[in-house]
């Protein structure tokens, strides 16, 4: 018996190293990504179009931090570490934006209009029916309606820069 509890030990410190192992990578790329990630400004871009949604209230709610989770997912749904670094990079964008570190919502929404302009393949990354899901957490009036202009307008830049 004694002998299970021995490998019981080892096999959660070779978890716990795991997952120390992970959130390392994790934080590395998150440090480096503009280095470290491949088509990080694809990935940047889209950090963006998620943080106008999730930004339009202030605070992220539950709701929504489930809903982005299986957005990621769907994006990039054969490369989790990919969409684990979206969800980061929107949760840092959105940070900045409500600690108003370096960036505020009208920037946000300029540097998008900008990137949308100059990077015609971008306007495809807007994808209004997964951007829908974070709608469905609204529940304030003015909140639903706020949000229902930044889809708008998102539709408006994939409507004006769009590939044909």
């Amino acid at each position: 018996m004694v002998l299970n509890r021995w490998s019981d030990i080892a096999l959660l410190c070779l978890l716990i190293r795991i997952g120390m192992v992970k959130t390392f990578k994790r934080n590395v790329m998150k440090i480096f990504r503009e280095l470290l990630v491949y088509h990080h400004s694809s990935l940047e871009y889209r950090a963006k179009i998620l943080t106008l949604m999730i930004s339009a209230n202030g605070e992220i709610c539950e709701c929504e931090k489930q809903k982005l989770k299986e957005i990621a997912y769907t994006i990039y749904h054969d490369d989790q570490d990919r969409a684990e670094l979206l969800i980061d990079a929107v949760l840092e964008y959105h940070i900045k934006i409500i600690t108003n570190n370096g960036l505020d919502f009208e920037h946000l929404v300029q540097q998008v209009q900008r990137e949308t302009k100059e990077v015609k393949r971008f306007s495809e990354k807007i994808d209004i029916g997964l951007l829908m899901q974070l709608h469905e957490c609204m529940d304030n009036e003015e909140d639903i309606l706020f949000q229902k202009r930044i889809l708008e307008f998102l539709q408006s830049l994939k409507e004006e820069y769009g590939e044909v």
